[in-house]
């Protein structure tokens, strides 16, 4: 008599925010997860996270000490349910200066490519930048990208402004803010995703280069969702963007190799421009999954 067996099912749970649903939870990948005995089990952050189980393991995006001690307590409870990713790791992550503080860690092999990260100053509040801001327009220049210093999924972590002089420096209110310096890199960003061994990289239109002459034109500041307003001075059209060649495959395998040994993160993602002063000259940023 013959028995029929049947592959166990995993049960993974995924707490992320409501726009990252809306990205990533697409029935196609539900259905491929289906055929690979996974059920997808979205958690709802509201209530206690033991009693939505049993889960085989926990993929999250959520920050805050109510879901920090949530997934501590759910962990002592199932020391064998891996969490995506350690807490120890993601708190690493959580501002802009420890983020570039990675990249500058890597080991890379030498090659042609040069590793470089953009530079940046941290200031507390915007009155003490506006008391360094000779020192820091001699050091960087115009125009500058001005950031919040947490990078934690919030909606203030994403407000952003390309800055282009000193009286946009002054219209700056915010305090914990990272000022860095912009380059010129094609109207080109190379976004790469890494999900444990696999590595994606695709090619995206970025921000356009802003020469010197378009520079003078261009006065105080401009917040990043309103970049769209300066799309006609980029150089690079629909043709131009699928002619631009991708980074080498293995020298983006080896930075997301290096970089998830760095974190001990297994989810994450990545920027790499190309310097338009220098095509070897590559700069990595990490970026907000």
């Amino acid at each position: 008599m013959s028995s029929l067996t049947h592959s166990k099912r995993h049960r993974v749970g995924y707490a992320l925010p409501p726009k990252k649903i809306q990205t990533f939870i697409q029935p196609s990948l539900i259905h491929h997860a289906d055929q690979h005995n996974i059920d997808l089990i979205p958690i709802d952050p509201s209530r206690p996270l033991i009693e939505q189980g049993p889960l085989d393991c926990v993929i999250h995006k959520l920050y805050g000490p109510d879901w920090m001690s949530q997934l501590l307590h759910f962990s002592s409870l199932n020391p064998d349910a891996p969490i995506i990713d350690p807490l120890d790791s993601i708190q690493r992550l959580h501002d802009r200066i420890s983020m570039l503080q990675v990249v500058s860690n890597l080991k890379v092999s030498e090659r042609n490519q040069v590793l470089d990260v953009p530079g940046q100053h941290f200031f507390s509040d915007s009155e003490t930048m506006m008391k360094n801001s000779d020192d820091l327009i001699k050091k960087l220049g115009f125009p500058l990208i001005a950031k919040p210093l947490m990078a934690d999924g919030s909606e203030t972590s994403h407000k952003m402004y390309l800055v282009f002089d000193k009286e946009g420096l002054e219209k700056l209110e915010s305090r914990m803010i990272i000022m860095q310096e912009f380059v010129n890199h094609g109207g080109i960003i190379f976004k790469v995703y890494v999900v444990g061994d696999f590595v994606k990289c695709v090619k995206r239109k970025s921000l356009p280069d802003i020469k010197e002459d378009k520079l003078v034109t261009l006065k105080g500041l401009l917040p990043f969702s309103q970049i769209s307003n300066l799309e006609e001075k980029t150089d690079c059209g629909g043709g131009e963007f699928d002619r631009v060649e991708m980074p080498p495959v293995d020298f983006v395998e080896e930075v997301a190799k290096a970089m998830k040994e760095e974190t001990g993160i297994s989810l994450l993602n990545f920027d790499v421009i190309r310097d338009a002063r220098d095509a070897n000259r590559t700069r990595v940023e990490m970026s907000a999954w």
